[in-house]
């Protein structure tokens, strides 16, 4: 069943019951948790292995819907009641969405972590509204909101890809809401328009979006993200977008991905790591070369960008917390190309920090 905030607040207040439907009402938005979904929410029709919860709230002007992903502890950590297990949040990239994380997931609720990972406005199965103006700090507001109506204070927060720019624009923001962070092959490690990469317009960011199907998905990641290498692990993840491109609200999510490549291009964070307070790991897999308009770029300038192997190091050592941990045969996504080495480094960090 699938409510908008207005509905699910008037049938409250009309003493209504809605059938199959969770309800928890905060100040902050309803948090709904329906025993039943259509098939394709929002345009996504992917299953994903954990219920699916919805934050209806209001943004702009207009009511929308965040799916995200709850999941409890498997069971207790050491130090914590079991009643207030701590809490990671778990930050997507722009070709990924909270489901892509299920490894990881799988990892920390068994370490004893309550985990959230919510699908941004714009992405996967939440809504895709047509003119809402995106910025890292309306995503950041958004997210924090959705905490506030879990009742939660604080997270390690664990942001990968576009999500590095995301996490790192929550912590500055909010930084009594982050308890430790992590920034996992974070694009915006470097200012693209300040490296010489060329301005591209909404509408031609809108033209390459519209171009996007499983074939160039799958060209594009397995030639940046993947090293030249494809395995079934990456293939379920490539159609898991190419879905939601072809999906019943595509040209909505086309539209809001391009305004979301324009929120990377104008929205730089890569000034602003020395003012990160959390403990910070940056993680990255050194063989990634992803930069947002790198093949637009003269060549000389696309030979310095994407340079993950020293971008890390650097915005490691930035951070006046900051640890760096690398994996010199990884590329853009190592929680996904070799899950086992990459939990068994976040383990170790989240032990000691």
């Amino acid at each position: 069943m699938k409510l908008s905030i207005q509905s699910i607040m008037s049938l409250m207040a009309m003493g209504g019951v809605v059938t199959g439907l969770t309800t928890n009402s905060t100040p902050a938005g309803v948090i709904t948790t329906p025993s039943h979904l259509p098939l394709d929410l929002n345009g996504s029709n992917f299953t994903y292995p954990y219920p699916i919860n919805l934050y209806s709230f209001t943004s702009q002007s207009a009511a929308l819907e965040m799916a995200f992903l709850d999941v409890p502890p498997r069971r207790p950590r050491h130090g914590y009641p079991p009643v207030d297990p701590p809490v990671a949040l778990l930050l997507h990239g722009k070709n990924f969405c909270s489901v892509t994380w299920q490894s990881t997931i799988q990892v920390l609720t068994r370490t004893g972590y309550r985990v959230i990972a919510p699908d941004q406005i714009g992405f996967c199965k939440s809504s895709k509204p047509d003119d809402y103006q995106f910025s890292l700090a309306q995503l950041a507001l958004n997210t924090r909101n959705l905490l506030d109506a879990l009742d939660i204070k604080s997270v390690t927060l664990i942001g990968h890809s576009l999500s590095g720019m995301l996490s790192t624009r929550f912590a500055l923001l909010y930084p009594d809401r982050v308890d430790r962070l992590v920034l996992i092959n974070g694009i915006g490690l470097e200012d693209y328009i300040a490296a010489g990469v060329p301005y591209p317009s909404i509408d031609a960011n809108l033209q390459q979006e519209r171009a996007q199907d499983y074939g160039a998905i799958r060209a594009y990641e397995q030639a940046v993200y993947y090293l030249g290498k494809w395995k079934p692990a990456y293939d379920v993840w490539a159609r898991m977008l190419a879905d939601v491109y072809a999906g019943s609200r595509r040209e909505a999510f086309v539209r809001a991905q391009a305004r979301v490549v324009d929120m990377v291009f104008t929205q730089p964070i890569a000034g602003e790591f020395e003012r990160i307070e959390a403990r910070t790991l940056v993680v990255v897999g050194e063989k990634d070369t992803t930069a947002v308009g790198k093949p637009s770029a003269p060549k000389e300038v696309q030979a310095r960008l994407g340079r993950f192997d020293v971008l890390g190091r650097e915005v490691a050592g930035r951070i006046p917390r900051g640890e760096f941990v690398g994996f010199k045969e990884l590329g853009h996504s190592p929680q996904v190309e070799d899950p086992q080495r990459f939990h068994k480094a976040l383990l170790k960090w989240l032990a000691k920090a």
